[in-house]
Formats: structure tokens, sequence, C-alpha cells
């Protein structure tokens, strides 16, 4: 099935596949990055939790009714998804204050934001992905203002549905990213994907963090968490 290499990001290959052009293949490497590349590490077992992690949420997801890429996990480390053109937005999602937020604006830590914000970042690594408003947005991709308005009323879905999903296993969805595109027929669709390395998640009891903070702030062993996140997962079905 899987083909060609078509794409090699931080994070994850994608290959065509040999039988069908509107579907891809994505394979989840070990490798880990934070602020924005400048640092870099490799795990052994982390593209398995990464892909199996994500799938799971994508199947959430989907049961909710959400349109996305995915299509179904294939083996440990590669899924098959939808063939989809990215709009080169980071579309993130907050509930709590935490990270760049509060460096950039000094609001204090784990203020609650009610309802979430939305936050549109220009994805070019060059640049160091700078936050944008909507008249930039508008300017710097093809997206229309209809296709915007539909990004952000998707992101808000997701989220009041993935705080209920992490909170289901005792962690608090504190922010994430989300990542959009344009499938064959045009439809603007969740792609990418939705695992502890898009997602900022707390454990709800102890406050612990359980994302890839543990490897930006060497907090601690990034397997192990990400372990942990799996196994809840596994449990609670």
């Amino acid at each position: 099935m899987k083909d060609q290499l078509l794409y090699e990001g931080k994070a994850k290959q994608v290959y065509t596949v040999t039988d069908d052009p509107n579907l891809l293949v994505l394979s989840y490497k070990n490798d880990a990055t934070a602020f924005n590349g400048e640092k870099k590490a490799n795990f052994a077992g982390k593209g398995r939790y990464n892909n199996l992690i994500s799938a799971k949420v994508f199947d959430f997801l989907h049961d909710q009714g959400v349109p996305s890429h995915f299509k179904k996990a294939l083996n440990d480390t590669e899924q098959l998804v939808e063939r989809t053109t990215i709009i080169p937005l980071e579309v993130v999602v907050r509930n709590v204050a935490a990270g760049s937020i509060v460096r950039r604006l000094g609001i204090k830590e784990k203020t609650i934001f009610e309802p979430a914000l939305v936050e549109f970042y220009y994805k070019d690594d060059k640049l160091g992905d700078p936050i944008i408003n909507d008249a930039h947005a508008l300017w710097l991709t093809d997206a229309t203002e209809q296709e915007l308005a539909a990004i952000k009323a998707m992101a808000q879905e997701v989220n009041e549905k993935l705080k209920k999903f992490f909170q289901s296993i005792s962690l608090q969805l504190v922010d994430f990213k989300l990542e959009f595109g344009r499938n064959h027929l045009g439809e603007v669709i969740l792609s990418d994907e939705v695992s502890p390395d898009t997602c900022r998640l707390w454990d709800i009891t102890s406050g612990e963090k359980m994302d890839k903070d543990v490897f930006r702030e060497d907090l601690g062993d990034l397997i192990q968490v990400y372990d942990k996140i799996l196994k809840r997962l596994e449990a609670a079905k």
C-alpha cells in the first residue's frame, strides 16, 4: 500500500498510496522537537505512542461527527488518511493560560478562558510561525472569510468534545493545536494529528504535566508520560 515518500516533516513522513491518489500514509517518527526545532531529541517508541493516541482521538471525533482526514491505524506507527492540501495556519485553542500566551501578554498562568480563545499562527518555520489575525490570514493564505469562520467554529466544536474526552481519563485539556486542509472535494476538514505533541494536558488530580512540555522543560521521562496516556485510553474502552 505505502508507495513513495511525498514529504518529511519534524514528526512524520508522508507517503503516497499505490492504488488511490486520494489517500496517504502517515508514518510517525521517534523525533521530538521544541522551540521551532531549536531543541531536538529522539525517543525510542515515541512514534508508536503518537500514532496510537492520535488514532484514538480521531476515532472518537469521527464518532462525534467531526470530519477529518483520518481513516484508520495501519500498524503501530502508521495510519491511513485522506489526502488534503493543508491550509498554512496553526489553529491554537486555549482553555487555560499557559506557555507562550503567558510570556507574550503577561496573563497569569492557569487563568481560565471562557469562552476558549482561538488563535491563528502562520505556518512558516523561517518566520517562527508568527501569531496573526484574520486579515493577515486572508492575505497570507488562500483561505476565504467563510473558511476562516468555519475553521474557528470547528475548532471550538472540537474543543468542547475533546475537553470531555480527556476529562474521562482524568486529564485537563489546557490548550492544543489543530491544522485543517481541503480534500479532493474542496471540503475543509481536520488534518494532521491530535496527540500529546500537539496538546497541553495536565493531570486533574496532581497537576502533573503530561505532554511535550515534559521534553520542553526537562521534567522527566517523555515516553513514560505518553505510556500513561495510552494506557488510560485503553482502560477507558
